[in-house]
């Protein structure tokens, strides 16, 4: 199987959210399976090109539109771990991808459908001839309604698209003229059919169009795929979301456990394995990894060392990971007996501003600790370090931090919500239903009680949780036969 994901973002080189890991992790598994996976991305200024080797120009000469003009563009290929990655690098007055990020500009539409439009332009002129044509989220979502309304009647061959909704907050509205801008007559794609958004009825909305034209549709998680279907969820989709259920499928992420691995983690102090079985020897070294671990986080934080549970939160602080609630549970953390770290970054300013105060607040307290910032080497040794990793989302496509903290023995403590509920449950975490302060306070009372009291029956929500497999394995054969029953 031959299989191109085009999409925005890919772990560890660029990478804005969990799309990127999303899409790292399951072309690893493909790969691993023995099937090529090839990973179209813009050649974005921001790239970490430590991470990439073997680059190289690989196709000259590109030549895409935008409007009345013809622009080239130049492909580089590479390797990042193994994987095979197409950067295309266009050479535009405006620079789309010499930014310093990844999303952001005013122009984000005019970025991303041009870049749609040139990978469509060397798939096309390379002669390529995918299986399948991978696409993730709006910023590439244009691509199967290019392939049936303008590459096909030019010889491109027969190929099936499957779109991944990573998370339909995010749709690209945008007006008919930036479809026309591609090459598209974007005054014939606002039909409710097509591209028009269900609320607004003037505007594009993109996200549906790929929903409407994509052979199939795949949310990352199961519970997700049924939430998506509600008014209250749906985003203003539900209604085109129940129109196409049956090309419809909730596919449970995956982790990387190469990378999130407590066994062989480079960023840990004491390695320990999470792996049954689960002896007696086993959980007792476990307990003094974590302990050990816990004890360089807490000199590094300048955290008190008293027999304590401690809680973390490791979260981009926006309004769909509950900041508010986060906030009151760190409060509430270090005065009901436990110790909170809170690791995080927004975009914000109001969310900035709210975090501040908080961290202001407790400067110099011997039990609470604040970074406001973006910390890959951190987060492994807070998961490591930590009793339970609190996230208290308002909706959650899939979630991967709490797959982590499973497989390195810390309990989540979860709002009951998309894919925290099909990953998370009393067995080997904490739940509770309604995103309210006074629903979390009692969870977090209860987690801070069972840590004290009773560790046996805290060690046997431990054994559930790092029972369970979240690598990639199940998840990328779901998709391959997902892509087997889609060939045309």
């Amino acid at each position: 199987m031959y299989v191109v994901h085009i999409a925005s973002e890919l772990a560890p080189i660029a990478k804005a959210g969990g799309l990127g890991d999303v899409l790292y992790g399951l072309s690893k598994e493909l790969s691993r399976l023995g099937h090529q996976v090839e990973i179209l991305l813009p050649k974005y200024d921001c790239i970490d090109y430590s991470l990439l080797k073997e680059l190289q120009v690989y196709y000259r000469e590109l030549w895409s539109y935008e409007g009345p003009y013809r622009y080239n563009n130049t492909i580089w290929s590479a390797k990042v771990d193994g994987l095979s990655v197409l950067l295309l690098e266009p050479h535009h007055p405006k620079f789309f991808f010499s930014r310093g990020h990844i999303y952001g500009s005013h122009d984000d539409i005019d970025r991303f459908l041009y870049f749609s439009r040139a990978c469509m332009e060397f798939l096309f002129k390379s002669g390529k001839k995918p299986d399948q044509i991978h696409v993730h989220d709006w910023p590439t979502s244009i691509i199967p309604a290019l392939i049936k309304d303008m590459y096909q009647a030019l010889g491109f061959p027969p190929t099936s698209t499957v779109l991944t909704l990573h998370n339909i907050e995010h749709q690209g509205h945008c007006s008919p003229t930036n479809l026309s801008q591609i090459g598209l007559r974007g005054e014939d794609y606002l039909a409710p059919h097509l591209f028009q958004d269900p609320v607004q009825h003037h505007l594009i909305n993109l996200l549906k169009g790929g929903i409407e034209y994509a052979t199939a549709v795949t949310t990352v998680s199961p519970s997700y795929e049924k939430e998506i279907k509600t008014r209250q969820e749906g985003k203003g989709l539900h209604t085109t979301l129940i129109k196409h259920q049956q090309k419809l499928h909730g596919i449970l992420n995956g982790i990387d456990e190469d990378f999130w691995n407590p066994e062989t983690d480079p960023y840990i102090i004491q390695p320990f394995s999470t792996h049954p079985p689960f002896t007696e020897e086993a959980m007792l070294a476990i307990k003094k990894g974590k302990e050990k671990n816990k004890k360089e986080l807490r000199q590094r934080l300048n955290l008190k060392a008293d027999k304590r549970p401690l809680i973390a939160c490791i979260s981009r602080l926006v309004p769909q990971k509950g900041p508010t609630l986060i906030a009151a549970a760190f409060r509430h953390i270090v005065k009901a007996g436990g110790q909170c770290v809170i690791l995080g970054s927004t975009y914000s300013p109001d969310m900035q501003a709210l975090f501040v105060h908080l961290q202001e607040e407790h400067s110099s307290h011997p039990h609470g600790a604040l970074f406001l910032e973006y910390n890959e080497p951190l987060s492994h040794l807070i998961y490591a370090a930590a009793d339970a990793l609190l996230i208290p989302s308002l909706f959650e496509p899939c979630g991967l931090t709490q797959m982590i903290a499973l497989r390195y023995g810390t309990l989540p403590i979860v709002r009951r919500t998309g894919g925290l509920s099909d990953t998370v449950s009393d067995h080997n975490g904490f739940v509770f239903e309604q995103p309210k302060v006074d629903e979390m306070i009692p969870v977090l009372d209860q987690a801070l009680s069972l840590w004290k009291k009773s560790p046996a029956l805290w060690q046997e929500k431990q054994k559930e949780g790092m029972s369970q497999d979240f690598s990639w394995k199940h998840a990328a054969k779901v998709y391959l036969a997902l892509y087997e029953s889609l060939k045309p």
